[in-house]
């Protein structure tokens, strides 16, 4: 079973917004991406959903949970700036049936984990961008990003 890694929604301007970041909200743009997730991701059964504790993240993958009947857990493993610990949050949930939602700089440094020895234009390619998805399976002992789900463009 996939690992279903989840980039949060928009939430807009971390400068323009005034309060504790981890209070931030998702932007109208970002709700309408939280909630083109559901058909993405429910076809996957997931059986437990976790976020990072900032409200962006909860919020997007509130939908899903609720289309799921699952709670949001709360993990801060998924957090900004624990790179190391996420990977290893990973590690000890492979092959569970699950989606995590997460940040960009958590991204950036588990796409450097996943693809060892893959030039950065690749790599590039593959970046995750907000409100998209990694599907990660397990080959042999090791983690690897086996697809890359984007969102149709709302118009």
């Amino acid at each position: 079973m996939p690992l279903l890694v989840v980039r949060h929604a928009r939430a807009g301007r971390r400068s323009a917004y005034e309060g504790d970041d981890l209070d931030r909200p998702l932007s109208t743009r970002g709700r309408a991406q939280a909630e083109g997730l559901v058909p993405l991701l429910v076809g996957y059964q997931p059986r437990r959903i976790l976020s990072s504790p900032a409200i962006r993240c909860f919020e997007t993958v509130r939908p899903l949970a609720e289309s799921l009947a699952l709670p949001i857990e709360s993990v801060g493993e998924l957090a900004e700036g624990r790179g190391a610990d996420a990977f290893r949050l990973l590690r000890r949930m492979a092959g569970e049936p699950a989606v995590l939602c997460t940040h960009g700089d958590i991204a950036a440094e588990l796409l450097e984990d996943l693809t060892p020895g893959m030039s950065s234009k690749a790599r590039y390619k593959l970046r995750l961008l907000k409100g998209e998805v990694w599907v990660v399976g397990t080959s042999g002992d090791s983690l690897e990003i086996v697809e890359h789900l984007h969102q149709e463009p709302r118009r």
